[in-house]
């Protein structure tokens, strides 16, 4: 099947990258040579990860913002408000409403602008804002205004963030990046019930206020603290950020051209590269297998809740919630630096979601035995560790040009959101407390993402090999009608 269509746009990148190499030639010369590249190589993303750290904290406060309302029902949430029935679930899920619409736009935005550190910081000011006003919510209306709003500013945090990693690292580094960046949100999973018992526990009417009210207080203002902080530490693009030198600046795009063999295009227009995005079935084929697994991750926002089913207080089940989340974080962080070292993704996405599955069936199967079933959540929440793998699949198969890539991150990341939609009404209290229904669907939707990921795998071996047949024939002068060397550099493979 051809690449996507060449345009008059791309088709100048092969003059640039040209121009880049010769330049790049030149200065390796005048500056002594590959030492002082290595050298000036190891000081730059000394920098970036010095910097790109702020990510973890604010994904931390991301994730916390949103689901603390899940430790917030434990403590009189609900009775408060009034919500009966699915309520619940709908303030869950209304989020994602929000969520899902803008981030495309917030992504654009940021290309557009260039800023990503004035425009996620501005963000997080207001779901900051947002998150303080769900403490003072008096009624389920109300409440799910809130939500609504809270999706919409929450929605720039993760593809932008996504976007400005793929800016500047290569891809045998981005995959370890994006793991530590989604540490962020295991992390919250781990500490966040840990903040929200401690909270719970001594708040409960100091000032005359319910603790889960103080609960959303505490949480964000914190978070519009750290907005402020952010805007003078975060960095922007390869080309214009501040903090470093001309030289540093120069280094990062060249990295990036070697990385896949063009310049990153800066210069598409919207329309062209929205086009070439969303004209490229891998993307709709990786948004749908995406959104299955969100489904099955679901139990994420009920955590609280399942560790509840095992007969401990409030205060303990949410005590309970930390270990299997710090576990995740391990095992993905591993499993994340073992994939970019082999340069594999299938295998370190399944393998994850098998052990997912293995803990959904135990959870099933054993629930009166509290060993088992906590074994269980540990299973469960190893197969994140696919998840961020998977981040790391969609960044290398849409790698330039940069807007198309901003708009394939935002697009895969948004369209997978409607799980976290469906995945709200998938642990019914009526199912409760061994919600063998709810672990049911986690296990066909994780089987229904592996079927989705080998349809993908055998694609992009077969588009690897039209690639190398392309480059044999080039090579040998010869005449082809495979993928054009415009939209596929010579020696671009994608990463199986």
């Amino acid at each position: 099947m051809p690449g996507p269509t060449t345009t008059p746009e791309l088709a100048k990148v092969s003059s640039k990258e040209q121009e880049v190499f010769a330049e790049h030639d030149e200065r390796t010369l005048e500056t002594g040579g590959t030492a002082d590249r290595k050298r000036l190589e190891r000081k730059l993303l000394w920098k970036l990860d010095a910097r790109f750290c702020l990510f973890i904290v604010l994904y931390i406060l991301n994730y916390i913002d949103r689901n603390n309302t899940g430790a917030a029902r434990l403590k009189g949430f609900e009775k408060d408000l009034g919500l009966v029935g699915q309520q619940f679930a709908t303030v869950l899920s209304i989020l994602y409403v929000g969520y899902i619409l803008t981030q495309i736009p917030s992504n654009i935005i940021v290309q557009k602008t260039g800023r990503p550190s004035l425009w996620l910081p501005f963000c997080m000011l207001i779901w900051g804002g947002l998150s303080v006003a769900t403490g003072a919510a008096k009624n389920f209306g109300q409440v799910l205004a809130i939500r609504i709003l809270l999706g919409i500013a929450e929605s720039a945090f993760f593809p932008g963030a996504l976007m400005t990693l793929a800016s500047w690292y290569t891809k045998r580094e981005l995959g370890q990046r994006i793991t530590l960046l989604y540490c962020g949100s295991l992390i919250s999973n781990a500490f966040g019930p840990l903040i929200a018992a401690g909270i719970l526990g001594r708040m409960e009417g100091a000032g005359g206020i319910r603790a889960w009210r103080w609960l959303f207080y505490i949480e964000g203002a914190i978070t519009m603290a750290v907005a402020v902080i952010s805007v003078f530490i975060l960095p922007d693009f390869p080309h214009n950020s501040r903090g470093f030198s001309a030289e540093e600046k120069e280094l990062a795009q060249l990295r990036m051209t070697e990385d896949v063999g063009m310049k990153d295009e800066t210069t598409v227009s919207t329309w062209t590269a929205l086009k070439i995005a969303l004209g490229d079935y891998k993307l709709h084929l990786m948004s749908l297998t995406l959104t299955a697994m969100v489904v099955g991750l679901s139990f994420n926002a009920y955590f609280p809740t399942l560790t509840k089913t095992l007969g401990y207080s409030s205060e303990v089940s949410l005590l309970l919630c930390a270990p299997p989340f710090v576990w995740a974080a391990i095992v993905a962080y591993f499993v994340s630096r073992d994939s970019d070292k082999r340069q594999e993704r299938y295998l370190h996405i399944v393998v994850p979601l098998v052990f997912g599955i293995v803990g959904a069936i135990i959870a099933m199967t054993c629930r009166k035995s509290f060993g088992a079933s906590y074994f269980a959540l540990f299973l469960l929440a190893s197969s994140y560790a696919g998840f961020v793998v998977f981040y790391a699949l969609v960044s290398s198969t849409f790698a330039r040009p940069a807007m198309t890539r901003s708009i394939s991150l935002a697009y895969v990341n948004a369209f997978s959101q409607l799980g976290n939609i469906a995945g709200s009404y998938v642990w019914q209290s009526k199912w409760g407390p061994s919600y063998a229904k709810s672990y049911g669907i986690v296990i066909a939707m994780f089987v229904a993402t592996i079927i989705g990921l080998t349809v993908i795998r055998f694609d992009l071996v077969r588009l690897n090999k039209k690639l190398a047949s392309r480059d044999e024939a080039e090579a040998k002068g010869q005449e082809h009608h495979g993928l054009s060397a415009t939209d596929y550099p010579a020696g671009f493979r994608y990463t199986l």
